[in-house]
Formats: structure tokens, C-alpha cells, sequence
């Protein structure tokens, strides 16, 4: 009796671990292009548009955003980099903040990590032209065009 019972706990333990090995599995990546232009004094403002590349095809997007803190100039970003943890296409939309400290693009180039509420992490980099100044807080927004 005991070693049946050993081996139904057994059982459920392989069961339960690969339930939880196959979730992140089943979560693909996707390549993301954004253009995002920021200015403001005090109050910065931007938007932009983007694309994700998913399973071959293309999903454009929009992209919006506002910080609040010390914001002076304006600047354009062109960012690439890839998305996390997508299940679908329109996983990518909603609002983003940054994940971890050193977010913050810096001037020449820099890089974001962002998350969304669906698990979804955009992990971009790329060149910043344009001259502005930040040291602030805020967030971004995605929505499927």
C-alpha cells in the first residue's frame, strides 16, 4: 500500500512539473520595430508607430506615452528588439513600465525593458536623435492598428 501511494505522489509530481515546464513553452518571441517621438518641458508627450513580425506575418501598432518629472527638448528614437512571452498577436497591446532599474534610453543610444499586464516584455535598443534631457517617470501604451 505504502508503495503505491509513493507512486501515485510521484505521478502527480511529473504531472505537475510538466504542466508548469509547458506554459512558458508555449509562449513564443516576436521581433518589434518602433519610432517613438518625444518632447515636452516638465511634461513629456510622445507617440509613435511600431511593427511586430509574428510567426511571418507583419502586425502594425501604434504608440503612445507620457512622464512626468524634469523633461527638456525633444528626440526621436528608433528602437528594435524583440517580444517576450507573446501566445498571439494582440498580446503585445496595452501598457507598458519599465521592468528593473536603467530603463531610462540615455542620449546617443540606450535600451528599455518594458512589461505589459499580459507578461508580455519588449526588450529594445537603438540610436536617439535629437537633444532632450529626462529624469522622469512614466509609461507607454501599444494598440493594434
Amino acid at each position: 500500500m505504502l508503495h503505491h501511494r509513493r507512486s501515485v505522489v510521484v505521478a502527480l509530481l511529473g504531472l505537475l512539473t510538466s504542466a508548469v515546464v509547458a506554459t512558458p513553452a508555449s509562449a513564443e518571441i516576436g521581433t518589434v520595430r518602433v519610432v517613438f517621438t518625444k518632447g515636452g518641458f516638465i511634461i513629456g508627450v510622445g507617440g509613435g508607430e511600431g511593427v511586430l513580425t509574428f510567426r511571418g506575418k507583419n502586425y502594425p501598432f501604434t504608440v503612445s506615452g507620457a512622464s512626468i518629472g524634469f523633461t527638456v527638448g525633444a528626440s526621436t528614437t528608433k528602437l528594435v528588439g524583440r517580444a517576450l512571452n507573446l501566445r498571439g498577436p494582440g498580446d503585445i497591446a496595452g501598457s507598458y513600465a519599465v521592468v528593473g532599474a536603467g530603463g531610462a534610453l540615455a542620449a546617443g543610444a540606450g535600451g528599455v525593458q518594458l512589461r505589459n499586464a499580459n507578461g508580455v516584455i519588449l526588450q529594445l535598443s537603438g540610436p536617439k536623435v535629437g537633444v532632450e534631457l529626462s529624469a522622469a517617470m512614466g509609461g507607454v501604451t501599444i494598440a493594434m492598428r
